[in-house]
């Protein structure tokens, strides 16, 4: 393995999987979730751990499946908060997911309103797993084999149910590792009666309903989660699969699971990993802020790159808590992500060469596909900022300011410009935000902030072209408030607010040469 790889967490995992299970013709990851509500930032975290975990053994040389499972015949037991007709949804508490109706009309189920909302972005960042549907593999009978023995093994899994739990909480009475959806109202509410040996289960409804079913086509019945999960691992010979913290604690469902797949189907777990949680600080913007509105992929993507998207992930080891910032942050993500570009490129040394591999490999797997043909032109994302606040927000216009620019880098920088002006519009304080003044506004200044104006116009504005660079501006800056008889601070604060203003705003020196000489002597003539 190549040294940039050892390093990474994923590639850790992935060496651990074959040593695991050894050489296969094909390793099988898996995901999955209840798409109960909308698929959040947290849920997202699993999704893409697995795929940086796949896209590690596929690196090696190795065939992967990626099954992606959606848990939608899990029980609707709640109505998430801003849900459109709740009361409608009420009436559907206790059905499977899978029945409950789409409340926005646009899909065929509740479920699937979820589910098809991730599965279109997914492809946005670079996950494209094939995807189980729970509920039609239930229904169709597929885990009929798994449900028998379950049933033939209920007394012993008990017994490992049991091995976690205290003396209060340990299983009275009959348990039955199989629950059934009554097929007259498609409610939960029913009690296992019997059980023939073979196929055959009986249960009674809360609604009066009884009824007497063959497992092989008894649409509503499903095994209880500590069973379903390894009993699936078993069905599609799961080799890595991993799991939240609350998962992974211990006693928890992983656990369990572990003892049942092992001594109930005969099969090893998989390997696993526990992933933690993540925080959110600041706000994705006015839509996302309201109350009971979780921050979700397409949230993220307003704000970041799809390689930054990435970047958040693959730069972060799983089992480490973190924060997705909304806030001023963001630009120090991007400056992270694009110091870690240069030292891809190398333009930039890292400060030894562990860290250059590692930084190399985790610019590898933040890109959506294989890393660019040519090198990324680069636009700090706070100085592109800058450049939507002088142009408007006028891409085209902030493109046509930028030296060197290809055809072929265009696009990305567009991706980028897309995001920082969302984020300077729903996300960034107000006092980040600017707009230039036109010729002819003039701000309120005094006789000694005037004075500073003047002399910052005429001393280094008019001949802006002769500094040899912005160190030089600056400097020249510096000298035209001593000429001026101000200190410093007074002549930016008097500069800022004729330009735009405020009391302050970007770095003088570099501000003005983006505005550029004649613009800046149209906006200072006035004084």
């Amino acid at each position: 393995m190549e040294k940039n790889k050892a390093s990474h967490w994923a590639d850790q995992t992935a060496e651990k999987i074959i040593q695991t299970w050894g050489d296969k013709e094909i390793y099988t990851c898996a995901s999955g979730i209840t798409p109960s509500g909308t698929v959040h930032v947290g849920n997202f975290r699993e999704m893409i751990s697995v795929e940086l975990v796949v896209r590690a053994l596929r690196d090696m040389g190795k065939k992967v499946r990626f099954i992606y499972s959606w848990d939608d015949y899990d029980v609707f037991r709640k109505v998430p908060l801003n849900m459109p007709q709740a009361e409608l949804l009420e009436t559907y508490l206790r059905q499977p997911i899978t029945l409950v109706p789409d409340p926005w009309g646009r899909d065929s189920s509740y479920a699937r309103h979820h589910e098809v909302d991730v599965e279109s972005i997914l492809p946005e960042v670079g996950i494209a797993p094939e995807f189980l549907y729970q509920a039609d593999r239930y229904r169709s009978g597929m885990y009929a084999q798994g449900m028998r023995r379950a049933l033939e093994m209920r007394e012993h899994l008990k017994t490992i149910l049991d091995k976690y739990r205290d003396e209060d909480h340990k299983i009275q009475g009959e348990w039955w590792p199989v629950s059934v959806f009554c097929s007259a109202c498609n409610r939960d509410t029913t009690e296992i009666e019997s059980w023939d040996g073979e196929w055959g289960l009986s249960y009674l409804c809360d609604c009066g309903h009884r009824e007497t079913g063959d497992l092989r086509n008894l649409k509503g019945a499903k095994l209880v989660w500590r069973v379903d999960w390894p009993m699936r691992w078993n069905f599609e010979q799961v080799d890595f699969e991993p799991a939240g913290k609350d998962h992974h604690s211990q006693g928890g469902s992983f656990d369990t699971s572990k003892h049942v797949v092992e001594e109930v189907y005969g099969r090893k777990p998989p390997v696993t990993f526990r992933y933690d949680f993540i925080g959110i600080k600041g706000s994705p913007g006015k839509m996302s802020s309201s109350k009971g509105k979780v921050v979700d992929l397409p949230d993220l993507l307003r704000v970041y790159q799809p390689e930054l998207v990435r970047y958040l992930f693959a730069g972060t080891r799983p089992n480490t808590e973190f924060v997705i910032s909304f806030d001023l942050d963001v630009i120090k993500i991007y400056e992270d992500y694009d110091r870690t570009e240069r030292i891809y490129w190398g333009k930039e040394k890292a400060k030894d060469q562990v860290t250059e591999a590692k930084e190399r490999r985790i610019y590898e797997l933040s890109q959506v596909g294989a890393v660019p043909s040519e090198e990324p032109y680069q636009v700090p994302f706070r100085h592109l900022c800058s450049l939507l606040l002088i142009h408007q927000g006028d891409v085209e216009a902030v493109m046509g300011s930028l030296p060197g620019l290809k055809e072929s880098q265009k696009p990305a920088i567009r991706s980028r410009a897309a995001r920082a002006w969302y984020w300077i519009n729903e996300c960034s304080p107000d006092d980040f935000r600017f707009s230039v003044r036109k010729p002819g506004e003039k701000a309120e200044l005094n006789e000694a902030e005037v004075e500073a104006v003047r002399r910052l116009r005429d001393d280094v504005v008019s001949r802006l072209e002769s500094f040899e660079n912005e160190k030089s501006v600056a400097e020249a800056i510096y000298a035209a408030a001593g000429a001026a008889s101000v200190d410093s601070k007074t002549l930016f604060r008097a500069a800022y607010q004729a330009l735009i203003g405020k009391d302050q705003g970007p770095r003088l020196a570099g501000f003005l040469g983006t505005l550029g000489k004649e613009r800046v002597l149209a906006i200072l003539a006035a004084y």
